[in-house]
């Protein structure tokens, strides 16, 4: 895995060093609020042709790098080619989101690959190389994927829901079932996020965007410690290898997550308490966030004070700016330019 962690701020805050100027970049920072973004998509069949497509893939990684110099390229692709992957039919509607052949059994999950179809995933690692020569010296390159929570929900549910329920009761209802799913997606992941960093990102992020559903014991046995494991899998393999953990909805349990999840960045979303992040997260932990989507979204005096905001708490430590989550689709382009000159010391 090659190294410049002398010229890239954002990998520079990851080996624990604070930064004077934040480093910046934004989860969906390429997608439908670029005009650029919108013209591919509308040229191919499906979403998942666009993220199976390394010569579309790339384009689209480097889309905001271009227009707005973010010091963070994140990898076109998508948490769920890892079900696609494990053998589990996929499908994008267009205005409804992922649609899964639900996995909602034991038996079911016996009938998953046991391991990585590593060829379904190629594109990606093509992709990545394809883009990497393309960045900007200076420009962190970020991998992904779903954490193995977050991931089974899709699974199980072969939807988004509003609590991811059906998840939740196969975890309560057949444990030991469950976490066979679990244990599955772990290892599968730990392999992704092991194959991106060998075709050269520099770190990855680990998204858990339905932690927030779980109670304190089960935050801990579904998030906590299959995220644990995915980590130490990953370093088995690489060692030196630089991780964002990101447990929305996580709340007073951030805590334990930081204590827990050895990961060298927690991402904050917008709803953290962050005199709590000061109070619970060792200052030698990078933190990432938090500013709310829709204080972007709407832009003027609302967003400075929110941006404002977010550097004050952290100024003091390893800090990224970015997002609490995803940049919603309707999101101005002037107003990202605003923030960044706010971030970047610009204050009109």
């Amino acid at each position: 895995m090659e190294s410049h962690e002398r010229t890239k701020p954002l990998l520079e805050v990851l080996n624990g060093n604070r930064q004077a100027t934040p480093p910046v970049w934004l989860m969906r920072q390429a997608g439908r609020y670029l005009p650029e973004y919108r013209a591919i998509r509308q040229g191919v069949a499906g979403f998942l042709d666009l993220c199976f497509t390394p010569e579309l893939a790339a384009e689209v990684t480097l889309q905001p790098i271009r227009r707005f110099g973010f010091d963070g390229a994140i990898l076109f692709s998508d948490i769920l080619l890892v079900p696609h992957a494990l053998g589990q039919r996929v499908t994008f509607d267009v205005g409804e989101g992922p649609r899964l052949d639900p996995v909602a059994d034991a038996a079911a999950v016996g009938g998953l690959r046991s391991d990585l179809g590593i060829d379904r995933l190629a594109p990606v690692y093509e992709t990545i190389r394809l883009v990497k020569p393309k960045l900007p010296e200076q420009v962190t390159f970020l991998g992904f994927c779903g954490a193995p929570w977050t991931v089974a929900t899709y699974m199980v549910a072969g939807r988004g829901t509003d609590d991811q329920g059906p998840a939740r009761r196969f975890a309560y209802r057949d444990p030991d079932g469950f976490a066979e799913l679990i244990d599955l997606v772990t290892a599968a992941s730990a392999e992704y996020l092991a194959g991106q960093l060998n075709a050269g990102v520099d770190a990855v992020q680990i998204f858990d965007s339905w932690s927030g559903v779980l109670p304190p014991d089960e935050f801990r046995r579904w998030c906590i410690e299959p995220v644990g494991r995915l980590i130490a899998a990953v370093r088995a393999r690489i060692p030196d290898a630089k991780i964002i953990g990101f447990p929305r909805g996580a709340g007073v349990l951030l805590a334990g997550y930081a204590e827990s999840v050895p990961v060298d960045a927690i991402g904050l979303d917008w709803t953290v308490d962050r005199r709590f992040v000061r109070e619970h997260v060792p200052p030698t932990v990078a933190v990432q966030g938090n500013l709310d989507p829709l204080a972007l979204l709407v832009g003027g005096a609302a967003l400075d004070r929110s941006v404002d905001q977010v550097l004050a708490s952290f100024a003091d430590r390893p800090f990224i700016f970015n997002l609490g989550h995803g940049i919603h689709p309707e999101t101005p382009i002037e107003h990202v330019e605003r923030m960044l000159r706010r971030v970047r010391g610009a204050k009109n």
